[in-house]
C-alpha cells in the first residue's frame, strides 16, 4: 500500500504489571539481571528475536501471556525490582560535583540500540552509567541515528556486507524532548542558504540523561533529514555536518532546555565545534574574543583516543568556510585567528584538525591510558613550540569497564557471596576484591559459561552457513565446531589492519603443530571492518581463506555481526583474551579488562592499557616494550614471541589439571588478574578520576568569570613579551664533585605589570634516563641566579627559559629560551 504514516498501538498492561513500562524506559534494566530476567521471562525467543529491547517486546507480548503472568508470582517481582530502582534513583537525587556535559558522537549502552561502533561508543556508555552509579551531576549529548550502525554479513568467503535497519524511536527506550507547552522542542544550526532544524530525544540511563539529535524532521529537505541517518556516513561533507550537529546543535539544545553545565567534556574530537559555539555566547554577553576563550576554555575537557594523526579528523579549509563562513565575526575574531583554532600543516597543504580545535579550545585534555598519554604528548608536541615534551599538557586517565554490564549475572551473584556486601558498593577499591576464595564453584560456573560460548557459536556459525546456502554436510559440522572442555581463546574487536587478527598465520606450519598437539586449543574471532575501510575487509577476507586453506575451521571460527551482546558472550566464556595490536597504535582498548572481569587472562601486546596492568603474575605478555623500525620485523618477532607463549607457558599451565578438576596455577593467576584488573579497571574508578578534572574544571571557570578584568590584562599585555629577551651566564659543560652549579640570567627589556606575577626564570635540568627537573630561579640585584646540585649522581643536561604561567590554571602557557 501506499503508506501515509505510521501508528504505535502502546501495550495496556494489566495493572499489577504496570510498573514494566517505567523499567522499560531506563536503561538501569540492562546492568540489572533481576530487571532484565523479568522481560525474558514474558517470552525468551522475542526478546533474543528483539536485541533484549523491553520496549519492543511489551508491544509485541502476547496478551494472554500478560494476564496470565499477572495471575501468579511475577506482579510480586515485578514490584520489588521497581522499587529497587526507585531507591537508586532516591540515593542519587543529590548529585555530585559541577554540572557537566559530555559530548560524543556515539553511545554504546546495549545491543538494542545500535549507536555505536565499538570501542569509543561502548567507553562512552560505560562512562555514562558509572557516572549514574556514583550519583555524578552529568548529562550526555548524542545523536540519534535512525538507521544507527551496520549489522555485519560475511559470504562463506568472509566478504563483508553492510546491512542497515531502520530504527523506530517509538520502538526504544526513548522519550521525545518537548517544551514547556509540550510541543517538540527544536532548535537551529545554520547551513549554507538554510537552516537545518533538530530535535531531540531523552534516553535515561540509570539517573543521568542523554539527549539524543535528530534531523530527521519534516521541516528538513530529504538530504537534510538524511544527516543523522547513519553513524560515520561517509564523506567528509556528511561528516562536517554531523559534527556542526554534536558540536553546535548539542549547546543550542542543552540552553533550549535551560541547562548551564560548567564543564564541556568532549569524547574524542567529533563534537570540538561546540567550542566555538560557546566562544560566540561568550562574545553575545559583551566579552572581548581573547577573554571569551579563556572562559570557554576554563571549563572545557577533551579526551582523545587515536594514538595515530591519521586517525584525527581534519576538513580541506574551503569545507570548512562554506559552512562557518562569517561565524568568526559572531566570535568577535577575523578569519585567520578563526582558522587557527584548528589548522594543522600537512605535506600536502593545511588542514581544520578537530582535535587541534578540541586542544585550543580546552584547559585540560587527557589520553586513555598511560603509554596513550605519552604518545599523544609526542604527536601533538608541535602545537606548543618550546615546549618539552614531557610539559604538553595532555595527562591520561586510562579506560575502565562498567562493571555490572559485562560481569556475568552467575559471577556477579557468586562474587557478592564470596566478596561480601562492601564489593556490590565499591567495585572500584582493591579490598573489596576477596579473590583467593574463589575455588570449585568458581571454575564451574567458568566451565558452564565456556559450554554457553561453545552453544552460541554452533548456533550462529548454523544460521551463517544455513543462510549463506552452504551445503547439508557444512551444516551438520557447524553443529558440532570446538570442544566445549578446550581452552578457548576470544579474539574480537574492530577489524583493522594493525589489529593484526591474522598474526598467528605468520608462520602456518608453527600454528598448525600447536592446534594439532598434545593440548587441545581453539579460536573464536569476531569483529566488523569500518564499511570504508577497504584493508580492514581484506584482512577479514585473509583471516577466512587462511582459517580454510589450512583445514583448521573445527578449531578456528569467524561470527559476523559483532555487537554488545556477542562481546558479552565472548567475554564470559572465553579462558584467554587475544590482542595482538602494532604497539603503541592500542590508545587503551577494553574488551581485556571485560575478560578479565569474568575470569579470562589476557594474552596481549604490551600496549594500551594492557602495558600498565601487566605485572607477570596476572596473565600473558606478548614480546617487550620495543617498538620496531619495520613492520615486517615487528609483526615476525610478535608472532614469535606468541608461539611460545602458547606453547610453553598457556597450553601447559592451563592443563596441569590436578583432582579438584583444574589448574590450580592457572586459576592462582586468575586470582592475580581479578585482584589487579578488576577494580584498577572499572569505570568507576576511570568516572572518579574524571571527577577530579571536572571540579577542577568547574573551580577554574569560576575563578575566571571572577577574574575577566585580570585575564584581560593579561591578555592585552602579551604581545609586549615579544621585546623581552633571556641571556644566561652558565658554566657550560663541567664535572661536579659535590659543589652546586651556579647559573645567572638576566632579562631584557621591559615586563608588562599585568604579566609580572606569572613570569619566572628558571633551570631545566633533564637526566639521561629522562627525568625533568624544572628549578625556579630567585630575582637579586643583578637579576636571576640559582645554586644547582643534583640529587644523585648522572649525566644531565640543561637550560635556562623564561616562562609564563597562566594566570587561572597556573600553568606553563609560554616560554622562551636563553
Amino acid at each position: 500500500m501506499r503508506t501515509l504514516g505510521h501508528i504505535t498501538a502502546m501495550p495496556l498492561l494489566p495493572e499489577p504489571l504496570s510498573g514494566l513500562k517505567e523499567l522499560a524506559y531506563n536503561l538501569w534494566w540492562s546492568w540489572n539481571p533481576e530487571a532484565a530476567e523479568l522481560f525474558q521471562e514474558i517470552d525468551p525467543s522475542l526478546w533474543k528475536r528483539f536485541r533484549g529491547n523491553p520496549v519492543k517486546l511489551l508491544l509485541e507480548a502476547d496478551p494472554g501471556r500478560l494476564e496470565g503472568l499477572a495471575a501468579t508470582s511475577y506482579p510480586a517481582r515485578v514490584g520489588a525490582v521497581v522499587e529497587a530502582l526507585r531507591a537508586y534513583l532516591r540515593e542519587r537525587e543529590e548529585k555530585q560535583g559541577p554540572l557537566v556535559a559530555y559530548f560524543s558522537a556515539e553511545y554504546g549502552f546495549h545491543s538494542s540500540l545500535p549507536i555505536y561502533s565499538g570501542g569509543l561508543g561502548v567507553l562512552a556508555g560505560d562512562h555514562v552509567k558509572a557516572a549514574s552509579d556514583l550519583g555524578l551531576n552529568l548529562v550526555g549529548v548524542g545523536i540519534f541515528y535512525h538507521e544507527g550502525y551496520f549489522h555485519q554479513r560475511l559470504s562463506p568467503e568472509g566478504v563483508q556486507v553492510e546491512v542497515y535497519e531502520t530504527l523506530h524511536p517509538e520502538e526504544l527506550p526513548l522519550y521525545p524532548v518537548q517544551d514547556r507547552e509540550g510541543r517538540p522542542l527544536r532548535v537551529g544550526v545554520e547551513f549554507p542558504g538554510r537552516t537545518l532544524w533538530l530535535s531531540a530525544y531523552r534516553v535515561q540511563v540509570g539517573a543521568v540523561p542523554v539527549y539524543l539529535l535528530t534531523a530527521n524532521l519534516p521541516e528538513n529537505a530529504p538530504e537534510d533529514r538524511a544527516i543523522t541517518a547513519r553513524l560515520y556516513a561517509p564523506g567528509l561533507e556528511m561528516r562536517i555536518q554531523q559534527e556542526l550537529v554534536l558540536g553546535l546543535g548539542g549547546v543550542r539544545l542543552l540552553r533550549a532546555l535551560g541547562l548551564a553545565p560548567e564543564v564541556f567534556h568532549m569524547n574524542e574530537g567529533h563534537s570540538a565545534f561546540l567550542g566555538l559555539e560557546r566562544v560566540r555566547e561568550l562574545v553575545a554577553e559583551g566579552h572581548p574574543f581573547p577573554v571569551a576563550l579563556e572562559l570557554a576554555r576554563a571549563g572545557a575537557l577533551f579526551t582523545t583516543h587515536t594514538p595515530v594523526p591519521a586517525g584525527h579528523d581534519a576538513f580541506p579549509l574551503e569545507l570548512v568556510e562554506r559552512y562557518l563562513g562569517g561565524f568568526w565575526e559572531r566570535m568577535g575574531t577575523d578569519r585567520e585567528t578563526f582558522l587557527s583554532l584548528g589548522l594543522e600543516e600537512k605535506p600536502w597543504g593545511k588542514v581544520f584538525s578537530m582535535s587541534n580545535l578540541a586542544l585550543r579550545t580546552s584547559a585540560q585534555a587527557n589520553g586513555v591510558s598511560r603509554l596513550h598519554g605519552e604518545v599523544s604528548r609526542e604527536m601533538f608536541h608541535h602545537l606548543w613550540p618550546g615546549f618539552l615534551r614531557e610539559e604538553v599538557p595532555i595527562g591520561h586517565v586510562t579506560n575502565g569497564v562498567h562493571t555490572w554490564t559485562f560481569l556475568h549475572p552467575r559471577l556477579r551473584r557468586h562474587y557478592a557471596e564470596v566478596f561480601g556486601p562492601e564489593w556490590r558498593k565499591r567495585p572500584e577499591d582493591p579490598k573489596t576484591w576477596k579473590v583467593e576464595a574463589l575455588g570449585e564453584e568458581f571454575w564451574q560456573i567458568h566451565k558452564d559459561l565456556r559450554a554457553e560460548l561453545v552453544r552460541e557459536v554452533r548456533t550462529r556459525l548454523y544460521e551463517q552457513r544455513r543462510r549463506n546456502g552452504e551445503s547439508p554436510s557444512r551444516l551438520r559440522e557447524a553443529e558440532k565446531v570446538l570442544d566445549p572442555e578446550a581452552l578457548t581463546i576470544g579474539f574480537a574487536r574492530r577489524f583493522a589492519t594493525y589489529k593484526r587478527a591474522v598474526l598467528l598465520f605468520k608462520d602456518p606450519e608453527r600454528l598448525r603443530r600447536l592446534l594439532h598437539g598434545h593440548y587441545p586449543i581453539q579460536f573464536v574471532f569476531a569483529g566488523k571492518a569500518h564499511p570504508k575501510d577497504e584493508p580492514g575487509k581484506a584482512y577479514l577476507q585473509e583471516l577466512f581463506a587462511k582459517i580454510r586453506e589450512y583445514g583448521l575451521e573445527d578449531r578456528m571460527v569467524v561470527l559476523e555481526d559483532y555487537d554488545m551482546y556477542l562481546a558479552r558472550v565472548l567475554v564470559h566464556g572465553s579462558d584467554v583474551w587475544l590482542n595482538t595490536p602494532r604497539r603503541p597504535m592500542e590508545a587503551s582498548g577494553t574488551s581485556g579488562m571485560k575478560a578479565a572481569l569474568n575470569g579470562a587472562l589476557n594474552l596481549s601486546v604490551l600496549d594500551g592499557w594492557w602495558a600498565e596492568a601487566y605485572n607477570g603474575k596476572n596473565g600473558f605478555a606478548i614480546g617487550d616494550e620495543r617498538v620496531y623500525e619495520s613492520e615486517e620485523a615487528q609483526d615476525m618477532a610478535d608472532a614469535q614471541a606468541l608461539y611460545d607463549v602458547l606453547e610453553f607457558e598457556v597450553l601447559p599451565l592451563f592443563y596441569a589439571k590436578g583432582p579438584e578438576g583444574y589448574s590450580s596455577g592457572w586459576l592462582s593467576m586468575v586470582h592475580e588478574s581479578l585482584r589487579t584488573v578488576g577494580p584498577r579497571y572499572s569505570a568507576a574508578r576511570m568516572v572518579g578520576d574524571y571527577l577530579e578534572i571536572y571540579r577542577r574544571g568547574g573551580a577554574w571557570a569560576e575563578a575566571a568569570r571572577a577574574g575577566q578584568e585580570a585575564l584581560a590584562a593579561f591578555h592585552q599585555a602579551l604581545p609586549a613579551l615579544q621585546g623581552v629577551t633571556l641571556r644566561a651566564q652558565v658554566p657550560g659543560d663541567l664535572t661536579l664533585n659535590g659543589v652546586p652549579m651556579r647559573v645567572r640570567a638576566f632579562l631584557e627589556g621591559e615586563v608588562p605589570e599585568a604579566l609580572r606575577p606569572f613570569l619566572e626564570v628558571q633551570l631545566v635540568v633533564r637526566r639521561s634516563s629522562g627525568h625533568l627537573e624544572v628549578v625556579p630561579m630567585r630575582p637579586g640585584p643583578e637579576g636571576y641566579e640559582v645554586a644547582y646540585r643534583p640529587s644523585r649522581p648522572g649525566s644531565y643536561a640543561y637550560g635556562v627559559r623564561l616562562a609564563l604561567r597562566h594566570p587561572i590554571t597556573g600553568h606553563v602557557a609560554w616560554v622562551r629560551w636563553a
